[in-house]
Order: structure tokens, then C-alpha cells, then sequence
């Protein structure tokens, strides 16, 4: 089973998430804020985090950054989900290392699809 880490401070968002990735096959842990997030990933080995950007305690870029130094992280893919659409914001995640982007409000179908892209294995 795939170990997904969902760290956003939208309740609305984790339940959702936790709901639909469970039913997918995948083990869920949430975080509510930057800080719960990383006090996580010292407890176990995540092969995705999905992360927003606009958190307290520590943005999504700060944790981008901890998450590609952290063993527990530094191989796991990474979603941004996001309600900001500055292009500069967008590039720089990407130049942090993430894997895909996503604009809020999140189409559901097609961030299951992108995390089953993300973790299915490469021919």
C-alpha cells in the first residue's frame, strides 16, 4: 500500500482527500498546518506528498525544501494544490522539485489520476 501525507489547513480538503484516496487503495496521514507536516514525515517513509502552498507555521515552500532533504521524502513525488496562480510561484515549486501543480478548487477525477500516474511504475 502507497503512503500519501496530505498537508493543507482546508478540513474540507483532508476529508475529502482522505475519503476518495482511501477508497482508491492508498494510506492517508493529514497534516493541518507546515508544522504538523513536517513533525510527520519523521514517523514514516511517504512515496507522495500533496501539499498547498498558503499554510501557517510553514509554507509549502519551506516544506518543499525540508521534504527533498528529509530520507523519509527525498524520493517521494510532490503535488501542490493551490489557489495561487502567479506564474513566478508555479515556476519556483517546480524549480524546488515538485512534480505536478494543481489550481483549487481541485478537480478530483483528475488529481486521482495524477497521483496514479505519479506512483504507478515506469516501463
Amino acid at each position: 500500500m502507497r503512503n500519501i501525507l496530505v498537508i493543507d489547513d482546508d478540513e474540507i480538503i483532508q476529508n475529502v482527500l482522505d475519503k476518495v484516496l482511501t477508497k482508491e487503495g492508498f494510506h492517508i496521514e493529514l497534516a493541518g498546518n507546515g508544522k504538523e507536516g513536517l513533525s510527520q514525515i519523521e514517523k514514516m517513509a511517504y512515496d507522495l506528498v500533496i501539499t498547498d502552498l498558503m499554510m501557517p507555521y510553514a509554507n509549502g515552500f519551506e516544506i518543499i525544501s525540508r521534504l527533498k532533504k528529509h530520507p523519509n521524502t527525498a524520493n517521494a513525488a510532490i503535488i501542490v494544490i493551490s489557489s495561487i496562480t502567479n506564474e513566478d510561484s508555479i515556476m519556483d515549486g517546480f524549480k524546488l522539485g515538485i512534480d505536478e501543480y494543481v489550481r483549487k478548487p481541485i478537480i478530483i477525477g483528475e488529481l486521482v489520476m495524477r497521483i496514479k500516474k505519479l506512483l504507478s511504475p515506469r516501463t
